[in-house]
C-alpha cells in the first residue's frame, strides 16, 4: 500500500521544479499584467498605483496610434504566415526524403535560424542600406533604380517581411518534414496501384494527412508574428511615418520608455485577445476542413 502511494506521489514531486518555473517565468507576468492594465500611477501623496477600471482600455481602443499599429500587426500576420508556411512545405517536400546530399539541404535551409533576431536584423539591415548596400550595388550593376527600402513607408514593412521570412522558412520547414515522413508509405502504393497519378496522391494524401502537422505550424506562426518587434526596434524604430510600428513595439516603448505600465499592459492584453481569437478561428476552420 505504501509503496502503491510513493509510486503515485513520485511523479508529482518531479514535476514541481518545471510548476515553479511555469508559475514563476509565465504564469505570474500575465497575472501581473492583467493588474496593472486596471491600474494608473498618482502622485497625490507620492507615486502610487491605484484602481482606474477600464479607463486605461477606453484610451487604447482610441488612440490613433496603438490603432494604426494594430492595422499593421494585422497586415504583417496575414502576409508573412502564408508566405513562411508556403516556402517552408516547397522546401520540406524538395528535401524530406532520405537521400545522398539532403542532409546538408536541409542545414543550410535551417542556419539562417540558428541566427538571433537581433543579428539577422543587423545582417539585412547592412543589406537594405539605400546608400551602397548590398543589394542597391547590385540593382546598379543591373543598371536598375535604386530601392528606398527601410527609409520608404511602402517599402519598409515589406523589407521587414522578407527578413524575418528568410530567418524562419528553415525552421517551420523542419515540422514539416516530420509530418511528411510520418505519412505511411503504403498510402501511396496503394494508391499507385489504384492507378492515381501524382497530383492526385498530394491531394488526396498528402495534404489530408498533413492537417494536424500544419495547424500546430500555422497556431506556432500566428503567434510568433503577432509578438514579432525586434526587427522594428533595431532596423526602424517603428518609423518611417508608423509604418512598422506593430502593436508589440508600441506596448514595449509605453512600458519601458513612457513608463505607462497601465496602458502598455492593457495593449497587451489585447494582443493576448487578438492572438486567442485568430487561434480559435484557425482551429476551428482547420477542423471543419477535417471533418
Amino acid at each position: 500500500m505504501i509503496l502503491m502511494r510513493k509510486e503515485k506521489v513520485v511523479p508529482y514531486l518531479f514535476l514541481i521544479p518545471a510548476f515553479l518555473g511555469l508559475s514563476i517565468f509565465r504564469l505570474a507576468p500575465i497575472i501581473t499584467s492583467i493588474f496593472d492594465s486596471f491600474t494608473t500611477v498618482g502622485f497625490a501623496n507620492g507615486m502610487i498605483r491605484k484602481f482606474c477600471g477600464l479607463k486605461n482600455y477606453l484610451f487604447v481602443l482610441t488612440d490613433p496610434v496603438f490603432l494604426k499599429s494594430l492595422k499593421n500587426t494585422l497586415v504583417f500576420t496575414l502576409i508573412v504566415n502564408p508566405f513562411q508556411i508556403l516556402w517552408a512545405f516547397i522546401l520540406a517536400l524538395l528535401v524530406y526524403k532520405e537521400g545522398k546530399g539532403m542532409g546538408v539541404f536541409r542545414t543550410v535551409f535551417f542556419i539562417p535560424f540558428t541566427l538571433s533576431l537581433a543579428i539577422t536584423a543587423t545582417i539585412w539591415g547592412i543589406m537594405f542600406n539605400p546608400n551602397g548596400g548590398f543589394i542597391n550595388s547590385i540593382l546598379g550593376l543591373l543598371r536598375l533604380k535604386p530601392m528606398l527600402f527601410l527609409t520608404s513607408s511602402s517599402q519598409a514593412l515589406g523589407s521587414i517581411i522578407f527578413l524575418v521570412s528568410w530567418r524562419c522558412v528553415g525552421y517551420w520547414m523542419i515540422f514539416l518534414i516530420s509530418g511528411l515522413q510520418n505519412i505511411s508509405q503504403n498510402l501511396y502504393e496503394s494508391a499507385w496501384i489504384d492507378g492515381a497519378r501524382a497530383w492526385q496522391s498530394f491531394l488526396y494524401i498528402t495534404m489530408p494527412m498533413m492537417k494536424r502537422t500544419f495547424l500546430f505550424v500555422i497556431v506556432a506562426d500566428t503567434t510568433q508574428n503577432f509578438l514579432m518587434f525586434t526587427p522594428m526596434y533595431i532596423l526602424t524604430g517603428g518609423g518611417p511615418e508608423n509604418a512598422t510600428n506593430v502593436a508589440m513595439y508600441e506596448a514595449y516603448k509605453n512600458v519601458f520608455i513612457y513608463a505607462d505600465r497601465g496602458v502598455g499592459n492593457a495593449m497587451v492584453i489585447i494582443i493576448i485577445l487578438m492572438i486567442l481569437t485568430v487561434v480559435f478561428c484557425e482551429f476551428k476552420f482547420i477542423h471543419s476542413k477535417e471533418r
